[in-house]
């Protein structure tokens, strides 16, 4: 089995994360971990390196490199934003493809791609903490699990299992 932890940033201003989100994620850092991890894998965005900065810091990896996979960060983020808001708050991706058909659909393959990369990059019983964007990440588990998850908060996120080709997706506790 293989476990990817798949995490939204927490708050944050333009690329940044806020002194707000710095924190929120420090209580994740020491409250919500499951160390030791064969990987840290960040979209590129720099507020999603600097959350994982500080969960590495927090697992006592801190000579565990990030991996960047700009693959699970949305090209059309814009259109997102587009069928979120038309969709309604909160809106999850069922909702969205209701509005957006062939976004959902074929950002969810592309996402789900490159979530399979990061599993099967993984050893055998390896753990991997993910952090990147909503609904990005939402799509990327409808991509390859099959899946549609609740819409993630600031910080939150989900555990993806693997096991011998077969998926699950459960909370983080």
């Amino acid at each position: 089995m293989r476990y990817v932890e798949l995490r939204r940033h927490t708050d944050n201003q333009g690329d940044q994360l806020t002194p707000q989100g710095a924190a929120d994620a420090e209580v994740i850092g020491r409250d919500g971990l499951h160390p030791p991890y064969a990987a840290f894998v960040s979209t590129g965005a720099a507020r999603a390196t600097q959350m994982l900065e500080i969960l590495r810091h927090a697992a006592g990896q801190d000579d565990t490199p990030i991996i960047p996979a700009p693959g699970l960060r949305s090209s059309v983020e814009n259109r997102w934003r587009e069928a979120a808001k038309a969709a309604g708050k909160d809106a999850d991706l069922d909702a969205m493809r209701a509005i957006d058909p062939d976004l959902v659909e074929r950002e969810s393959l592309l996402l789900g791609s490159a979530l399979r990369q990061v599993v099967e990059g993984l050893p055998e019983g390896g753990r991997a903490l993910v952090v990147g964007h909503s609904p990005a990440n939402e799509a990327a588990v409808l991509g390859l699990a099959g899946r549609v998850v609740p819409p993630l908060g600031k910080g939150e996120g989900v555990l993806l299992i693997e096991d011998s080709g077969d998926y699950r997706v459960e909370p983080l506790d």
